[in-house]
């Protein structure tokens, strides 16, 4: 794990900002990094998520930011895909990020209703026109008595942060309920966006 933890992003490089919404990520995305996340998803290799969101959660508490009252959502996988793999990688990396961070994980936040092609080798407009509609909120969140504004801001969490149209279709669909959404904490990004600073 020595060689993935030399792609860890250094100084305020993991912090980003992209339109509304702020960004973090622990590493780039490339390397023995892009190698840990493919042995997650694809070789059966769930453990891999607890070194890799301990260490993104220790980022987290390491950069300065006042966001103490926020919740934790990871980015919803497809009911029939995740049958397929067994597991949602960015619930696993979530649960391991608030193991460190002790911010609540909302495990029933949001729904992916429809399946949708991979992004992978799409533009950013495919990407954008392939996830339209495709998140929702989770039946049990709209359920809830608690007004949605009143809800404690999202934080988004996901494996790889690219062009950012999966993080942008999850907090469209809970901005739309009046929800406040924070950005994205990803372990791995791979465009860089202007800098930000969290507040």
């Amino acid at each position: 794990m020595r060689q993935v933890q030399a792609c860890a992003l250094t100084g305020r490089s993991h912090l980003w900002q992209a339109e509304d919404l702020s960004g973090l990520a622990w590493g780039q995305y490339g390397g023995s990094l892009k190698r840990a996340i493919a042995a997650l998803k694809y070789n059966a290799q769930p453990a891999l998520a607890q070194p890799l969101g301990h260490w993104l959660g220790q980022a987290w508490l390491a950069t300065p930011q006042s966001l103490h009252n926020a919740q934790v959502m990871p980015i919803p996988m497809h009911p029939a895909k995740q049958k397929e793999r067994g597991f949602n990688q960015a619930e696993l990396l979530a649960e391991a990020f608030c193991q460190v961070t002790r911010l609540p994980l909302e495990r029933r936040g949001l729904v992916r209703v429809r399946a949708t092609a991979a992004q992978f080798g799409l533009s950013e407009l495919a990407r954008s026109e392939n996830l339209k509609g495709a998140i929702q909120l989770h039946p049990a969140l709209l359920q809830r008595k608690r007004p949605p504004h009143s809800m404690r801001p999202v934080i988004l969490l996901d494996d790889i942060y690219t062009t950012g149209a999966t993080v942008r279709a999850a907090a469209q669909a809970l901005q739309q309920q009046g929800i406040p959404v924070w950005g994205v904490v990803a372990i791995a990004k791979t465009i860089s966006d202007r800098p930000a600073h969290l507040s």
